[in-house]
């Protein structure tokens, strides 16, 4: 079957995998973004440059593009830690690419949307755990539901399917993306082991002993891609975890024996302001152990870091429906982590 995808977002942190997974299986691809890359990676790839803030250029560049069968969208207007996105700008960025699509795309099959566990209103405080796809939505709107509001109207009465998918914490191999808790980890252990001290818990008790989950990027590519062509997941939202939990009392012995560290204290911190000034102790980490030439703020986005780590309740949900609807990858997080910080420790990023 051909199957040619947009994938909307294409520079973003979804994106990377999703076209690994996608090429993979022999799609064609769009990539509609701001800013295409130079060169394209592969002749199955071609890009579109559109301001999603602005209807008629997208219109315009996606009457340039083939017509598609799926579409993947994942962009967002901008990052806010605090879960401040703008809803108005969120929605009308997916509106617009849905009016350019939906008229031209003849074969469009399938519509799948990127959420978050800021669904659940995971970053305003304690909500019920094991989080479900159906309970009922925070009091704090959020722009993942003024989105998937519009997309299950907009597919009412269509012949296409639409579905969403809500990772959480997504963690890679991504070099160049500094919002990634894996070499936040790598960039802050070494920061502290270059200056002689343990590796210190930067929250506090609460995150310290609460339930954790994370979103390794593969697999969510690889549910990205069930998600969108199986029928029994279609017109669904589905959490996408690792299918594990952990706590960092016991994660955190095993992290720092990897980093050769004796555990610290639960010391609360604010990683941002802790590394304001150790740029210094990073460029000696850089020449000391030989790594490619960086400046710590573009290994680690330590904003992202203080939110994680603040976030002093269990994270969870329950991946029942999607394990229900026929998709059972999982992995374990520590062995995610430690094969992660091996790559970057591979390719000179982190010692």
């Amino acid at each position: 079957m051909n199957r040619t995808a947009l994938i909307v977002g294409f520079t973003g942190a979804v994106a990377l995998r999703l076209v690994e997974r996608l090429l993979a299986d022999e799609w064609t691809i769009v990539g509609l973004c701001r800013q295409p890359p130079a060169t394209s990676p592969s002749p199955r790839i071609t890009f579109l440059q559109a301001d999603l803030l602005d209807p008629p250029d997208c219109a315009r560049a996606l009457s340039r593009g083939p017509s598609v069968s799926h579409v993947f969208y994942s962009a967002r207007a901008k990052h806010g830690e605090m879960g401040t996105e703008s809803i108005p700008e969120n929605v009308a960025m997916l509106a617009a690419t849905l009016d350019a699509v939906i008229p031209t795309a003849r074969a469009l099959a399938h519509v799948h949307l990127v959420e978050g566990g800021k669904w659940y209103g995971m970053h305003l405080g304690p909500f019920a755990t094991p989080a479900r796809e159906d309970d009922p939505r925070p009091e704090t709107p959020n722009f993942y539901h003024g989105q998937e509001d519009l997309l299950q109207e907009r597919q009412r009465g269509q012949r296409w399917t639409w579905s969403a998918s809500r990772p959480n914490i997504l963690c890679d191999f991504v070099p160049g993306r500094a919002r990634n808790l894996t070499s936040v980890l790598g960039a802050y252990a070494a920061v502290l082991n270059e200056l002689g001290m343990p590796l210190h818990f930067p929250g506090n008790a609460a995150r310290w002993n609460a339930l954790m989950e994370l979103t390794d990027a593969t697999l969510l590519a690889n549910a990205i891609n069930f998600i969108a062509t199986d029928p029994q997941a279609a017109n669904q939202a589905f959490n996408v975890t690792n299918g594990d939990v952990f706590r960092w009392n016991r994660m955190w012995p095993r992290l720092a024996a990897h980093f050769g560290m004796r555990p610290g204290d639960v010391l609360p911190m604010s990683l941002a302001e802790f590394m304001r000034d150790k740029d210094p102790v990073w460029q000696r980490v850089v020449r000391r152990c030989g790594l490619l030439p960086s400046r710590l703020d573009d290994i680690a986005a330590w904003a992202f870091g203080d939110f994680v780590f603040r976030l002093d309740y269990d994270i969870m949900s329950s991946t029942t429906r999607l394990r229900q609807a026929g998709f059972h990858e999982a992995l374990d997080s520590e062995a995610m982590f430690l094969h992660q910080l091996g790559q970057y420790r591979d390719a000179r990023i982190l010692p």
